[in-house]
């Protein structure tokens, strides 16, 4: 472990000399190098698929396993969408000149290594792969054993781009030991590995925070809410919450409780409850929704479980206060919206809720990478320091201070 991680450590100090352009040319060849991989990368796949069916794994699980040539191509416009950004690293941040006559300048750099651990999704591995890339820094990768043809296949056909440009493999480099005694031995590497990202289950993420001394960014747990407002566009609500939850229920960035203004509850409930039972949405709700639709009771342990399922809980609640103070006793930190025309009320909710992403009018399906124009993301961070929400290339960078002087002394 320690010899892979010291390669990968070197690895990185290569990539931080490269050019931007250099980089993106690269990249671009890798989005190339992944179409005409498609059969290879399909063949892997169903490899993966077929144990996903022998070990009876949920259908939220299979459908984020799952690659074909439209997800495949899908992978490959990400790595040139990120191609195209801006070049994160160094960027002068900030400059002055001291008392002293010294220029001060603060300039964005690569953070080194940086460990990814994730479930299920093998085109994180791509994704991921990418956006350290571009971002001058090395990753190893740490996919989960469900996806482990799929992430071997794309993990080789990067690599092999790395070396047709006399770049070492390390740079993209897949964790040699999978299992819990790995992930426990990487996330203590903090003499080569700079920073760990675990995405996956709350599981995971417990282990990880409490036993790393690598500092750590979360991918947390996605408790998101949608409250409606009295002062609601009544269609426009209906539309933003069916998307938010039905849309893609296995995400992290889909709803999971759904809040209503007990000044419109007679009026909107049955309009809802018609178009979730369209959508085949198990509902919940709490004893005041019970009296206006026919739904299952929700439970208190409902409202701090994120289903990834077409599962919904509904509470009604007295205003944006009602609304609020749920938020905050429930949330994850991760994704928030309101739907009101009442300027003052959204604001209020904008002021008071404390999440890394929150909404006025739209889905909170929106909350990732390629949809806030990062080409794709690390993570949804839902910590407070460093990053926070889509972790794209800016988050995968920190800084130093150059300082020219002339000869001054202290």
């Amino acid at each position: 472990m320690e010899q892979f991680l010291e390669k990968a450590k070197n690895a990185s100090r290569i990539v931080a000399t490269m050019s931007g352009s250099e980089r993106n040319r690269i990249l671009r060849e890798m989005a190339k190098a992944l179409r005409s991989n498609t059969a290879r990368i399909v063949e892997a796949n169903t490899i993966d698929m077929r144990k996903a069916d022998e070990e009876n794994l949920v259908s939220s699980l299979k459908e984020r396993l799952l690659l074909d040539e439209k997800r495949i191509d899908a992978m490959a416009v990400a790595i040139e969408e990120i191609a195209a950004l801006k070049d994160p690293v160094g960027r002068v941040i900030d400059g002055w000149v001291t008392e002293a006559g010294l220029k001060i300048e603060k300039v964005s750099i690569p953070i080194g290594v940086i460990g990814i651990i994730y479930e299920s999704r093998p085109n994180v591995t791509s994704d991921t792969a990418a956006l350290c890339f571009k971002s001058s820094n090395g990753c190893v990768l740490k996919g989960g054993k469900e996806a482990e043809a799929s992430n071997i296949i794309i993990a080789e056909v990067l690599q092999s781009v790395l070396l047709q440009n006399n770049l070492p493999k390390e740079l993209i480099a897949l964790l040699p030991d999978s299992t819990r005694e790995g992930v426990s031995k990487l996330i203590k590497m903090d003499k080569y590995v700079d920073l760990i990202v675990p995405r996956g289950g709350e599981g995971l993420i417990r282990y990880v925070s409490q036993n790393a001394s690598v500092p750590v960014v979360k991918h947390d747990k996605g408790l998101c809410h949608t409250y409606i407002d009295k002062d609601a566009d009544i269609e426009n609500a209906i539309a933003i919450a069916i998307n938010a939850k039905v849309q893609r229920p296995g995400v992290c960035n889909a709803m999971e409780t759904l809040l209503v203004d007990e000044a419109i509850a007679t009026e909107i409930l049955p309009i809802l409850k018609s178009a979730f039972d369209h959508e085949h949405t198990q509902l919940k709700g709490c004893a005041v929704t019970q009296k206006f639709i026919d739904v299952a009771p929700a439970t208190p342990e409902d409202y701090d479980t994120e289903y990834l399922a077409n599962i919904l809980n509904i509470r009604v609640v007295t205003g944006v206060d009602g609304a609020i103070q749920h938020i905050v006793e429930h949330s994850s930190g991760h994704s928030e919206a309101i739907i009101t025309e009442n300027i003052t009320t959204a604001e209020r909710f904008m002021d008071a809720i404390d999440s890394a992403c929150v909404y006025v009018n739209a889905s909170t399906r929106f909350t990732d990478g390629a949809a806030f124009g990062f080409g794709a993301e690390v993570g949804i961070s839902t910590n407070k320091l460093h990053a926070r929400g889509p972790m794209g290339v800016e988050g995968l960078t920190t800084y130093k201070f150059k300082i020219y002087g002339k000869g001054q002394i202290r």
